[in-house]
């Protein structure tokens, strides 16, 4: 190339508008048909709105503006669902603590209705309400109350280990036992209840079980007190909130 020749450089081609990466903007694939209603569980079409922040269809928004949504339903079962759940976890804890312990820790009943309470708003997405409400009391006290089943079994495996080793150490009283074993021969077969009959005690004793603790005035009247309480948090956290409406929004395709 000769020293005196110019170089152009090219001109570089406009780029039109809807050319330009849109960095501000930020587009998600969307899958027609996925979007549900948060409160009753139907497909979301066309339009949503948004109640306490959660997708919800123009039905549910219209009752929402009205009051608390009657077609709930969808929202209660996953509620019981988590209650239920929180419910199993708060009687492994209670027990848990007073097996390894030994010591019945009534406040524990504060964070089981917390617990209950928590788990009922997290599967309903917030939504509240009266039967919200008794589902988390009862759930909370079955809780309570039921974890005295696995420490009644625990403390009765660990006084029969005492008793057997004291009956073994007993040889030389061998003719009284034999004596004892005819007798009990004599007397036929002895009934074994059956299992269902069983679990059926099992769950009076659980249910009853805060009210068998006033046969100590002093201490069962105060674990009564905190259940009260425990149960009045689970009461209080699971009522309707105030229903915030926005929209409605499109559904982009």
């Amino acid at each position: 190339m000769p020293d005196d020749q110019q170089v152009i450089a090219p001109v570089p081609t406009p780029v039109t508008g809807s050319d330009v990466p849109q960095f501000s903007t930020a587009e998600y694939a969307h899958i027609p048909g996925t979007e549900r209603c948060r409160i009753c569980g139907n497909v979301v079409a066309g339009e949503y709105f948004r109640v306490n922040s959660q997708m919800a269809c123009g039905k549910c928004a219209a009752e929402a503006r009205e009051g608390q949504p009657s077609d709930s339903h969808a929202a209660f079962a996953r509620a019981l669902m988590f209650g239920a759940g929180a419910a199993v976890l708060g009687l492994i804890l209670y027990s848990t603590v007073e097996i390894v312990t030994g010591w019945s820790i009534g406040y524990l009943a504060l964070a089981v209705g917390w617990l209950v309470a928590k788990g009922m708003m997290k599967g309903s997405n917030g939504m509240g309400g009266r039967r919200y409400q008794i589902a988390a009391v009862l759930l909370t006290y079955a809780s309570i109350s039921l974890s005295a089943v696995p420490v009644g079994i625990s403390y009765a495996i660990k006084n029969a280990k005492p008793a057997q080793t004291q009956k073994a150490d007993n040889g030389g009283d061998s003719a009284i036992v034999t004596d004892d074993a005819a007798k009990a021969q004599s007397a036929g077969p002895t009934i074994k209840p059956s299992m269902g009959k069983l679990l059926g005690q099992l769950l009076l004793y659980g249910l009853a079980s805060p009210f068998l603790e006033l046969q100590n005035p002093g201490s069962g009247l105060i674990g009564l007190v905190i259940l009260f309480v425990g149960l009045s948090i689970a009461f209080r956290m699971t009522a309707a909130k105030p229903l915030e409406v926005d929209g409605p929004y499109r559904v982009t395709g």
